[in-house]
């Protein structure tokens, strides 16, 4: 990744694909029951919505080690609404193609946001040497 062909956060891979899977997640939890309004429909919402907000604030960091620790609350977003789906499908909420549908869009997410840790990691080190000497 070279951060010169980003100049936003809109233009990282891991943010359209969580983007993505924000929007789908929006779309399931419509058809849930009135019941759950305040409870998994709006956990689902906020752990949706969390995943590109702190992958958008890490952006505005401008330092690694800040960057990496927002892309990391984002990942544990990815793994809540992986349970989050499981309780969903659990409770007849959702059919098992509309499931394995939110699993495969997370599971992009998850991967693609792992890349870019590992690329801000890498060039934190790179940094780091370099003021070393």
């Amino acid at each position: 990744m070279n951060r010169n062909n980003i100049n936003s956060f809109e233009d990282l891979e891991c943010w359209k694909a969580c983007r993505e899977s924000r929007k789908y997640i929006s779309e399931i939890i419509k058809k849930f029951p009135d019941e759950e309004k305040f409870a998994l429909t709006s956990q689902m919402r906020r752990a949706s919505r969390s995943i590109t907000e702190n992958i958008a604030e890490g952006y505005g960091r401008y330092h690694y080690q800040e960057n990496i620790q927002f892309c990391r609350i984002s990942r544990g977003s990815i793994y809540e609404l992986m349970d989050q789906f499981i309780t969903a499908s659990d409770e007849k909420y959702i059919t098992k193609d509309e499931y394995q549908k939110g699993r495969d869009l997370l599971d992009r997410s998850k991967g693609i946001l792992n890349g870019y840790i590992k690329y801000l990691q890498q060039a934190k080190k790179r940094k780091d040497n370099e003021e070393k000497g």
